[in-house]
This record gives structure tokens, sequence and C-alpha cells, in this order.
């Protein structure tokens, strides 16, 4: 393609600022061309180049312009800082400034405010709803596909989530405020017929299924439409307009709600198994009562019960249908009717759907919760407008004013017991009342639900701000991070309703089992254990209980953590107040908190429980630290030391203070017994043997008299020093020592130290030993010499000797020590190698004198 030029035009030269073009623009339609040139904007008939105005308004160069996407506006900027609005005919209609020169405009697609938008399920286009009328069908780059226009704001708009097979492409749903409802097809196509509401359209929510929807509008009415476009009914009507979208039932921990809008699933809050009731009808009112269901449909009620009593069994079977149309704003059950709720006014239908009593009360109902009781004589509560709170009893025509207070109720539940009422009113006040006495225990501020603990009567949760607080008896609440509202507290887990769907959180209990702990309250913190703690919480609740002495409670607990030994021990013996303190210490002991349990001992004056605790567990510095003391406490005459007596008949009777646990490990209770410096030494001589430490277990067992046993381990590691000292300190008129001296030279002759084995063999009197070591060592003369005390030992002498002149050549001194020696053969044989060696080297002189 070759390009060429339609038309020009030659700019005159202005001074001061030139003629610069600085930027042109295009009015989207092509017929119209805005120039900035100098300090003007030129207005160009683009089929012909005409000019058609010359702007003036800038009071400096114009930079920039720019054309809006309709065609009906463009604007211009420059260095004067100046931004000006003009129509397509030139005419000025805005103009604002900025703190430095103007270098770019655009302008946004989209004329007017947005109001609402949504994406289809797909995510590849999204829909605008804006105030002047328009909805824009844009693709996910922001390219608008289509355009639907209308004559006044679209406030509500939105794709069904879930197309139907008969359709091929997303069908929108408008809300616009000319009162109208509204559906397009993607390319901005109608794809229904256009209804006439009657109200402005707020807000469009549809239900997963895209089956339903739902329409809020400006007057406060929703409606429940088909995504055909059929109007089912009337839902609510409010107060004020509904600018946003979103049917429960719930008893203990069995909790309703409608799915569908024409089904109803069950949820079992502790096992969260669910099922699925299909009623193929639009289900308005639920209700749930222990094992019995009650669901009100347009025209009939009907009633599913689970045979039999297990809590945990979810087939719920219909046993009654009640073809009978209502119109009430609460429903609740009971065990053989069920109860409607419109404004001041309870009706009770039996399950045939007879009405059996009536009663109307002074202000509109809040609030009803079924308290349980006898079938056929269940309680209500009741909380009013006016802020009293009413309880009736279904089978009585009068109702009983319980609690009279001034705020509206807003949520109210009753304790387990039945003696505290707790209520939430208008002002996010909780306010906990004793039912005997009708006084205020006390109120909590920011509460929005409130729940008593099914199965502590002391105990309730409320929520509010996104906290949940758990308030245990008159201690101060404990708060956590919890996103909804409580509706159930059971045990240890709490129900939470967040939007739609049904929580089952676990809280801990071990702060309440700790305040009640602090206090003393023994039974009350076994019974916060009970709701659920972990074994560590249950570990110290029984060695609380065992402290103070409330055996009843820690046997429980221990029991719960299947650890009976210990308290099976405490129960062998009957314990006195005066025992507190050696309670204490076994408790202590038991803990691993032995110092603690040693300051104890040392209060019950069982000082030698203190020295075995610490010599079971080898710490021997603060064993002999307690043995001590015991001996110095024994010889005070603070305690006496049994009789053999008393001895022979412990050893034949158990009692819980003569019993250890298998194993030397920590926490174990130490043996009653009474124990000296000298046996605590022995002990940790044998426990650094058992720990292969032999030098320091020696060197104990020679500070304690042990002389074999020390000087035994000084043999296997070789330490002559301190065996020689044993050795010097033996009796050879001691058999055992005789021994020692022996097995020590046998040592010293090993590690080759001839010194201290010649002592160790003379003190020992073992002369042929001793001869036997001069001659290893070649020490002739001290052999000579104790040969001359012991001539019997002689003979053993010059043999070696006779030897070790030849390996000298001392052959004439050699042919004297064989005679002596007895051994002429030897001192033969050394005389014939001699001659032939000579006559081999033909020394014949020196042959002939030894021949």
């Amino acid at each position: 393609m070759r390009p060429h030029a339609i038309w020009r035009d030659q700019i005159p030269n202005r001074e001061k600022y030139g003629n610069v073009v600085w930027s042109i623009a295009y009015r989207p339609d092509g017929q119209q061309l805005v120039v900035a040139v100098g300090n003007r904007v030129l207005l160009y008939d683009a089929n012909d180049g005409d000019l058609v105005h010359s702007l003036k308004g800038h009071r400096d160069s114009v930079y920039c312009v720019t054309y809006s996407k309709q065609g009906k506006r463009f604007a211009s900027g420059g260095a004067d800082h100046q931004v000006i609005i003009w129509t397509s005919k030139g005419e000025g209609i805005l103009k604002y400034s900025h703190s430095d020169s103007i270098q770019f405009l655009a302008y946004n697609p989209v004329p007017a405010r947005v109001l609402c938008i949504s994406w289809t399920t797909d995510g590849l286009h999204l829909a605008l709803g804006l105030f002047n009328g328009h909805v824009s069908i844009r693709d996910k780059f922001c390219a608008e596909k289509s355009k639907i226009i209308r004559s006044e704001p679209v406030w509500c708009l939105a794709w069904n989530p879930s197309p139907s097979r008969s359709e091929s492409t997303e069908i929108l749903t408008v809300g616009c405020w000319d009162q109208t409802l509204s559906f397009y097809k993607l390319s901005g196509q109608e794809a229904g017929p256009q209804h006439k509401l009657g109200y402005d359209p707020c807000s469009i929510s549809f239900f997963s299924s895209g089956e339903y929807f739902a329409l809020g509008g400006f007057d406060g009415r929703v409606q429940l439409w088909t995504r055909d476009g059929i109007l089912l009914e009337d839902i609510v009507q409010m107060d004020s307009p509904v600018w946003s979208l979103a049917v429960h039932g719930l008893h203990k921990d069995r909790y309703a709600y409608r799915d569908k809008m024409t089904d109803v699933v069950l949820q079992h809050l502790v096992s969260d198994e669910k099922v699925r009731i299909r009623c193929k009808d639009h289900v308005k009112k639920i209700a749930v009562y222990r094992n019995r269901l009650v669901v009100q449909l347009p025209q009939k009620v009907l009633v599913y019960e689970v045979p039999g009593d297990d809590p945990l069994d979810m087939r719920y079977q219909p046993v009654d249908k009640v073809r009978i149309t209502l119109d009430c704003s609460l429903l609740v059950a009971t065990a053989q009717h069920f109860i409607l709720c419109h404004e001041k006014q309870l009706q009770l239908y039996s399950s045939a759907g007879v009405m059996e009593r009536e009663w109307r009360l002074d202000s509109l109902i809040r609030y009803i919760k079924v308290f349980g009781g006898v079938p056929g004589s269940e309680g209500i509560l009741a909380g009013l407008k006016n802020g009293h709170i009413v309880k009736i009893f279904i089978n009585s025509a009068f109702p009983i004013t319980v609690i009279k207070q001034t705020s509206p109720v807003r949520c109210l539940d009753f304790s387990c017991d039945r003696k505290k009422l707790a209520i939430v009113n208008e002002s996010a006040t909780l306010m906990v009342y004793d039912l005997e006495t009708q006084k205020l225990l006390y109120q909590e501020a920011g509460a929005s639900s409130v729940a008593w603990n099914q199965e502590f009567p002391d105990m309730v949760a409320y929520s509010g701000n996104d906290t949940l607080c758990i308030k245990t008896g008159s201690f101060p609440p404990h708060p956590q991070k919890l996103h909804g509202f409580v509706v159930g507290f059971k045990g240890s887990k709490i129900f939470c309703l967040k939007s739609a769907s049904m929580e089952t959180v676990e809280i801990p209990q071990g702060p309440s089992l700790y305040r009640y702990l602090s206090v003393g309250n023994f039974s009350a913190a076994y019974e916060v254990a009970c709701l659920g703690v972990t074994d560590g919480d249950w570990r110290q609740l029984a060695l609380y209980a065992l402290k103070e002495m409330v055996f009843d409670v820690a046997r429980r607990a221990f029991i719960r953590i299947r650890d009976v030994w210990y308290l099976e021990e405490f129960s062998k013996r009957n314990w006195s107040k005066e025992d507190r303190a050696l309670v204490a210490a076994y408790v202590l002991a038991y803990e691993g908190r032995f110092h603690e349990a040693a300051v104890h001992f040392g209060q019950a004056k069982e000082y030698g429980l203190a020295t075995e605790m610490f010599t079971d567990l080898r710490r021997w510095d603060d064993a002999k630290k307690w043995a001590d003391i015991h001996e110095k406490a024994v010889q005070n005459g603070e305690i006496d030391i049994p009789s053999k007596e008393q001895l022979s008949a412990s050893e034949n009777k158990e009692d819980n203070a003569n019993l250890v646990p298998d194993g030397n490990t920590p926490g174990q209770i130490p043996k009653r017994g009474p124990s000296t410096t000298t046996g605590l030494m022995l002990k940790q001589a044998e426990s650094s043997e058992e720990d292969g430490d032999l030098r320091a277990a020696a060197d104990m067992y020679l500070q304690v008299g042990q002389k074999e046993r020390a000087a035994a381990l000084y043999t296997q590691i070789g330490a002559l020093e301190p065996l020689i000292e044993i050795v010097r300190s033996c009796d050879r008129q001691n058999d055992q020592d005789e021994g020692i001296m022996l097995d020590a030279a046998a040592c010293f002759i090993k590690h080759d130290h001839y010194m201290f084995a010649k002592e160790a063999l003379t003190r020992a009197e073992d002369f042929e030993n001793l001869i036997s070591l001069h001659v290893k060592k070649s020490r002739w003369e001290e052999a000579f010499q104790l040969a001359r005390s012991h001539p019997e030992l002689a003979e053993e002498i010059y043999l070696p000797w006779g030897n070790w002149l030849i390996s000298n050549d001392r052959y004439e001194e050699a042919y004297e020590a064989f005679e002596k020696a007895g051994r002429s053969d030897l001192s033969s044989d050394m005389l014939r190698q001699l001659t032939n060696l000579s006559a081999e080297q033909k020394l014949f002189k020196q042959a002939g004198m030894y021949s």
C-alpha cells in the first residue's frame, strides 16, 4: 500500500510560541481532527482540511490533546498547568489546574460511575453497571464486547453461576432503577421478557446451584425468583433498603440448614456426619429438637425422627405430614409438638396439625429457646423486645416472667443445671442472672451471642467483635480470636456459625483448670478436666491434689492417664495432716523437682530419704550433704535408729516408703532406709565402676577400706603408684593381703617396673619369684645375695647366670656356673663348640686349651 497526502495546511509561525505541532487526536468517528499548535487548539474537518475552530484558552504551549471514546468531548493540556475539557463543537465546559505541566492525557473508557460489577463463571468476561444506565460487557483485557443501554442507573447485576444445558451462553440478570428486572446474553441481546418490579432493585444474589436468586429492594423487600424470571414469593420485609443478601435450626449437637431451597441438610457437630433430606418443595422454616426434625413447606409441615436413643444416629425417617399453610417468623419443635411464633403470639400445634394452645405476650418476641423437660411438658424461654424474659411450659396457659430488664433481648441461654440465665441485649452486653435470687451476677460488654456449656454449669462462652471469650465461675474471661457467632458449647467444643456454615472449634480447658487449682477447688477442677484436657494437665491436677492430700481426686486423675502406681503406694498407708511435708516431698520428687523434694524431706526429718533420692540420681555431692545431716541428726537424738528387731520386721512387711519403681529414672520415689557416708561412698564407687570410671571407683573403694577391690581396679588400669601404696599397707600374715601383693607384683612385672615388683615380692616373701625377677632383669648381685640367704634357690640362678656369661664371652666363668648348676652336659657342649670354632679359625693354641 502506497500512502499519499489528502490535504495539507501550513500553520503560521506565531511569536513566542512558534508553529510546532505537539499533539493531534482524531474523533472516534474520524470526522474531526484536533491539533495542539503553540498555545492554540485547532479543529479541522478531517475530510477536506478546513479549519473549523482556533480555540484560545491556554496561556502557554499546548502539549497534548485527546478525544473521549464516545466522541462527545475532547481535552487539552499544556505548559500552563491547565486542563480544559471541550465539546466536539469547540465549546469549553471545564478548566482545572495541576501543579506541573501536562504532558499526556487519556480518557477513562467508562463514561459514568460504576455501581456494580459481576464476572462470568469462567472469568473471561466482566459486566459493569453504570450510573448513566449503561451496562458495559468487557473481556478480561478490558475491551468492550457489547453494551446494554437502560434509562436509569443500574445498581445491581449478576451472571448466573451455573448456566443450564439449554443456554448456549452466559445469562446476565440486570436490576435497573426504572424498577425493572431484565435478562441478557453475553452479546447484549435480551434473553427473556422484562419484569416490572414496583420498587428499585438494590442487590441480586444467586444460589450456588444457579436455580434461584434473591432480589433485595430499596423499600426493604426481599423476593425469591427462579433463574427464568418467575417470582416465587416475598421472603421478608425489612425496615430499610436491602443492599446485600446472603434457613437453619440448632439443638445441642445437631444442626440443620436449608440447601438448594428444597433440601434440608442435618449435620452432627460432634461426629461431623451429614445427611440430606429432599423435600422437593420450598423449605421455609426448620426446627430441631433432640432426635426430631420439623420442616415447614408452603402448604404442609413435615416431621422426621430418628428411631432409638443412639446420640450419634442420623437416620431420620418421616413420621408425620400435616397439610397446613402457616405464616410465622420463628418455628421451634418439642418432643410431641411444634410451636409457631408471629410477633407477640405463640401457637402450639400437635403433630397432627391441631392448635392446642395459644399465648399472647406483652411485647414482640425476639428470641425463643426450648430448654427441655418431660415430653408434652417442655419449657420455653422467650426473650422480648421490652427486655423481659418469659418462661412458658407448653402444658400451662400462663407465662411466667423470669427476669425484667430494659434493653431488647438479642440472645439468651440456660445453664445445664437451670440455675443461671445468660442474656445478650441490644446494646451488646452479656448479663448473667441467678434464677433463684433473680440477682445479676455479672455482666460483660462486647457480646453478640452466648451459649452455656452443656456439661458444666459454671462455664459460659460468648462472642463479639471477632473475639470468643470463655468465662468460668467468677474468674475473669479468657479471650481468643474467633470469627463468627457462638451458638453452642459442649465439653471442649464450640459450635460457631460463620455466614451459612457451622464450624466446630476445639478450645483448651487448661486455663479454667488451673484457675480452679489456684483457689484449691479440686472438685470443680476435676469436672473441668473431664471436659477435655491434655495428659499433662491431668497429671498436674493429680499432683496438686496429692500435695493437698485430696486423694480421691488424685486417684481419679491418675486413673484417667493410666498412671496409678504412685497412688497405689500412697493408698497403702493412712496419712495424717502431720505427713503433709512428706507427701509434698514425694510429689516433688515425682515431678523431678529434687532440691525442693529434699527440703521437704528435711522438714519431715526424713534425711535418709533425701540421701537415698540423690544416691539413686547419682548426685553424690547432694547425697553426701544430706548423709552428713542425717548422721548429725542421729548423733543429736533428733531421729531414732531402728533396732535389729524393727529392721527385721520391716524387711518382712512392705510399706509405701520401702518400694521404688524399677530403674533409676528421674522422678522416682526414693527408698526408705538409714545411710552412712561410708555406705554412700561405696555406692558411688560401684556407680563409677559401672560407668567405666575405674580410677575414681578404685579411689573410693580405697577410701572406704575396700583394698582388694581397689587393688583389682588399679591393676586393671595399670595405676602403679596407688597400687604400691596398697602393697605397703598390706600385712603378710593376712591371706587376703598376700593375694593383693602377689597380684600387684604380677602387675608391676607386666608393666616392667622392677623396683615396685621387687618390693611387692619381698613384702610377700615370695623369694622364688623374686629370684626369677632378678634373673630376668640380670640383677645378678641381688640374686646371689638372695641365694646366700636361701641356698635352696641357688640352682635356679647358676643356669641363667651361665647363659648370660656365655653371651658376654666369659667362658671360663660360664663353665664354672654350669658345673655349679649341675649341668655338666652344658659345660661339655660349650667346650666342644669352642674347640671346633677355634680349629676352624686355625687358632690351634686356643683349641688345645679348650680340648
